[in-house]
């Protein structure tokens, strides 16, 4: 489709520490940056990604620098919103929309069908872990990992984005929040069942567990790799954080701090994260340093899902939780490492925001 222009929303204020904010979009409708373990930008930041609701439906926009007009790329009637995630060299932004796989250019708002998935369902029922549609793409570009749901099973598919080809190469019973390997291109990282969460696999389908629950109440979510370490950072709520070597499975405590969502910057030395129950605000961890968390800023997002308060609820099955994403902060480096983009509703309508990481005082 053409590109369609929206006037730059962009305004700066100071917040509470004296720090200095951007808020990227103003209008009042729902907006978000891509996944906690999604990046905003390419690598040579040449473009900030980010979902608006603004035309009645999501769509992928684009802000080419700071301050500029706002690009909206797509038109599309099922766009799975968070799908969307796009290629480190700048050159497309890969989505789900109703049955199909596709991308967009950036640079003339080209759009590509590349697969078609022969499944009514798409996505678990609700709206977190493998309902959100969640997909995975390699650092190198080449592969696009899309899990879809078909019946009992959720079916992992692998696209090929240079000859355009897709096939099934791994089923479970589910498949949610996959992500490439930063540093080995044939090993991406999934969520099974809650129960069971932390799994990786290879392009060629062979699977395996990389951790297994101490205790039923255990709760582990959110996991994302380390740059640079292969190693898997992962959330146990609400007690911190623990790393998993995959090599080895050895497994070590990082924090005590109540890490929620959390996220490393590209060189795997640092990590940014929300906080909830109780909201203590956006904070920078070191990973290989023992030196207290540092308070960066405060969101003030509503941060919904009532069932975080507590304790783990899933050893029955699924149950309904009501945690509209939208509504939590979901912090996340810039390539170069300097500054942090976050999604927060203060305003009542869910909006981007960004801010350069200040020195220390």
């Amino acid at each position: 489709m053409p590109q369609i222009l929206h006037p730059s929303e962009s305004r700066t204020f100071t917040d509470e520490r004296g720090i200095a904010m951007r808020q990227i979009t103003t209008h009042p409708s729902l907006h978000h940056h891509p996944f906690f373990f999604v990046d905003a930008w390419d690598t040579d930041m040449q473009h900030m990604v980010l979902i608006s609701h603004r035309t009645g439906a999501p769509q992928i926009f684009i802000e080419p620098k700071a301050g500029h007009d706002l690009v909206q790329l797509t038109q599309e009637p099922a766009l799975a919103e968070w799908s969307v995630i796009p290629s480190r060299d700048g050159r497309w932004i890969y989505f789900v929309s109703g049955q199909d796989g596709k991308r967009v250019s950036p640079q003339d708002g080209r759009v590509e069908t590349l697969v078609h998935f022969e499944s009514n369902e798409m996505r678990e029922a609700g709206m977190v872990g493998a309902a959100m549609g969640t997909t995975a793409l390699s650092h190198c570009g080449r592969w696009w990992a899309v899990p879809v749901k078909s019946g009992a099973i959720s079916r992992f598919w692998l696209i090929d984005t240079e000859r355009q080809t897709a096939e099934v190469f791994l089923e479970a019973p589910t498949i949610g929040h996959p992500q490439f390997c930063p540093d080995d291109n044939d090993l991406i990282l999934f969520a099974g069942p809650m129960t069971d969460r932390v799994w990786v696999t290879d392009r060629a389908g062979n699977s395996r567990r990389i951790f297994e629950r101490r205790h039923q109440m255990q709760w582990i979510t959110h996991e994302v790799w380390r740059p640079g370490h292969r190693s898997v950072l992962f959330v146990d709520w609400p007690n911190g954080m623990g790393e998993i070597d995959i090599a080895t499975g050895y497994v070590r405590g990082v924090t005590d701090f109540p890490v929620w969502h959390g996220a490393p910057d590209p060189s795997g030395s640092r990590l940014v994260c929300d906080t909830n129950f109780p909201d203590l605000g956006l904070h920078l961890l070191a990973l290989d340093q023992d030196v207290p968390p540092r308070p960066l800023h405060r969101p003030e997002a509503s941060s919904e899902g009532a069932h975080w308060a507590h304790p783990f609820p899933y050893n029955a099955g699924p149950v309904k939780v009501i945690a509209p994403q939208h509504t939590h902060p979901h912090p996340r480096f810039s390539p170069d490492g300097k500054r942090i983009v976050f999604t927060s509703d203060r305003s009542g309508c869910a909006q981007v925001y960004e801010f350069e990481i200040p020195e220390p005082v």
